[in-house]
C-alpha cells in the first residue's frame, strides 16, 4: 500500500507527541530552569528570577555534591567491571548447553523484577545483618571468626556492601544481552575452530569476543545511562559514602539539602543538567572508544 503524508502522520503522531510530552519538555524546562531562581518547582515562570551561572557556580562549591560526584565515579568503573565481567563469565558458561541451564539463567535475572528498594532491604536485613545475616552465619559455619565479625554495615564499609548489592542486582540483566548475542553467532565458527585445535580460551578471545564486540559497547553505554541515575540503593544505604548526584537532587529539590536552609529548584535543576551532559559525554567516549566492526555471521 502506497504510504501518503496523512497516513504516516496519523501512525507517528501520537508517538511523537508522547515524546514531546514525556521527554523533550521536561528537558528542556530543566535546562532552563537550572539558570533561574525560583520559590518551588511548579513555580509560574513569571516568578522566576534569571541567576546566570549561579547555580551551577553553588554545586560545584557545595562540599556534598562534589563527594556524591566522586562517588557515582567509583560506581560507574569499580562495579561496572565487576558487573560485566561477572555478566560475561556467566553468559559464556550457560551457554554450553548444561542442565538446568534456563533454570539458572532466570535465577540470575530474578532481581531485575523485583523493585530495587525491596532488593536493597534484603541486602540490608538478611544478608548483611551482624548478628543473623547471611554472610555473618556462613562465616561462623566455615569457621572464619575474622570474615564473620566483619561490620558490612559500618560507616567505613557501607560503599563497599552497596555496591555488591548493585552488582548483583544488574548482573542478570547483562547476562541476558550476552546471552542473546553469543546464541547469534553461527556453531560452524566454533567447530572449524575445534578441528583447528582452538582451545576454549582461544575460542572466545578470537570468535565470541569480536563477534559480540557491538553488544559490549551497548552493554557499557547502558551501564552509563544506569549508574548516572543510581538512587534506590543510595537512599536504602544512606550514608554520606553512599551518596549519589540523583540522591543530591532528590533531596534539594523535594527535601532538605543538606547545610541548606531550605529547597532549590534551580540548584536541583543544574544538577540533573551536569548529570545529563556527563552521561552524554562518557557514552560518546565509549561508543567511540569500542568500535563495531562489520563480520559475516
Amino acid at each position: 500500500m502506497k504510504q501518503t503524508k496523512r497516513s504516516i502522520a496519523i501512525f507517528l503522531g501520537p508517538a511523537a507527541l508522547l515524546y514531546v510530552l514525556v521527554f523533550f519538555y521536561p528537558v528542556v524546562r530543566t535546562t532552563m530552569m537550572s539558570f533561574f531562581e525560583m520559590r518551588g518547582i511548579s513555580s509560574p515562570m513569571k516568578e522566576w528570577t534569571f541567576a546566570g551561572l549561579k547555580n551551577f557556580n553553588k554545586l560545584f562549591h557545595t562540599q556534598l555534591f562534589l563527594i556524591s560526584m566522586k562517588n557515582i565515579g567509583k560506581i560507574w568503573l569499580y562495579t561496572g567491571i565487576a558487573t560485566l565481567g561477572f555478566a560475561l563469565l556467566l553468559a559464556l558458561i550457560l551457554t554450553q548447553g548444561l542442565k538446568f541451564q534456563k533454570f539458572f539463567r532466570a535465577s540470575v535475572y530474578l532481581p531485575n523484577v523485583i523493585a530495587a528498594v525491596a532488593i536493597g532491604y534484603m541486602w540490608l536485613l538478611y544478608v548483611f545483618n551482624n548478628k543473623f545475616g547471611l554472610l555473618t552465619t556462613l562465616f561462623k559455619l566455615l569457621g572464619w571468626e575474622k570474615m564473620a565479625q566483619f561490620q558490612w554495615l559500618s560507616g567505613n564499609n557501607m560503599f563497599l556492601s552497596m555496591c555488591i548489592a548493585y552488582v548483583f542486582s544488574n548482573t542478570g540483566y547483562f547476562m541476558m544481552m550476552y546471552i542473546a548475542a553469543m546464541e547469534n553467532i553461527s556453531r560452524d565458527y566454533y567447530d572449524s575452530a575445534h578441528i583447528e585445535g582452538a582451545n576454549v580460551f582461544q575460542r572466545f578471545l578470537y570468535i565470541t569476543l569480536p563477534l559480540i564486540k557491538g553488544v559490549l559497547g551497548m552493554s557499557a553505554v547502558l551501564w552509563t545511562t544506569r549508574t548516572i541515575g543510581f538512587f534506590a540503593l543510595a537512599q536504602v544505604f544512606s550514608n554520606t559514602s553512599t551518596f549519589t548526584p540523583m540522591l543530591y537532587t532528590y533531596r534539594t529539590l523535594f527535601a532538605t539539602e543538606a547545610g541548606s536552609e531550605s529547597v532549590n529548584p534551580g540548584v536541583a535543576a543544574a544538577s540533573a543538567v551536569v548529570m545529563t551532559l556527563t552521561a552524554v559525554i562518557v557514552s560518546q567516549g565509549l561508543k567511540h572508544l569500542i568500535k563495531t566492526e562489520n563480520y559475516e555471521i
